[in-house]
């Protein structure tokens, strides 16, 4: 299980099939999948834990397991993955914490550290994040980071509003923001 990112108080690492019961426990909670088409059976759960891995082996990114570095106790998900967006690849942002762990600052410090990892260290001038219309919170994140509002679309039978980093930077440096 590689580590890919740390902050300050996160640690995000690669998904490996021993996190199946967090994950499978996260992905079929109604609160936490309610702007999703639907919840997930934990065979689902498996499938998208093996999607991830073949995401980190074929692009190097993939949505990572983000672990509280004081506890040990797993949070959610946060990474970036390779999307098709309007039929052209996109590096997206996403971000899942299931929902013992809202309202923590954890997504906002993940998402950023992603953010900075694929303008410094992937040198990707462009960042999207696929948010639903009707998901304001993740709206209120995107933001939060930076992000900008470029365009609706449809993606995965859902319509998207696509979120994108201003001028290729990382937005919430840009902007002056930092971890709190």
């Amino acid at each position: 299980m590689k580590l890919i990112l740390e902050t300050s108080r996160l640690l995000l690492r690669e998904l490996a099939l021993e996190d199946l019961d967090f994950i499978a426990a996260m992905l079929a909670h109604p609160e936490v999948m309610r702007f999703w088409p639907r919840c997930y059976t934990r065979a689902e759960a498996a499938d998208w834990i093996k999607r991830q891995q073949a995401r980190y082996a074929k692009d190097g990114v993939g949505y990572w397991l983000a672990l509280d570095k004081a506890s040990g106790q797993l949070i959610g998900q946060v990474g970036l993955l390779i999307q098709l967006v309007d039929d052209q690849p996109e590096i997206g942002l996403g971000y899942i914490i299931h929902r013992p762990f809202w309202r923590c600052g954890f997504a906002f410090e993940a998402a950023k550290a992603c953010l900075d990892h694929s303008v410094k260290e992937l040198r990707r001038d462009r960042v999207v994040a696929l948010v639903r219309p009707e998901n304001l919170p993740s709206q209120g994140l995107a933001r939060k980071l930076g992000l900008k509002v470029e365009k609706r679309t449809h993606h995965a039978d859902c319509e998207h509003l696509v979120f994108v980093n201003p001028s290729g930077r990382t937005p919430a440096v840009a902007s002056g923001q930092g971890l709190k």
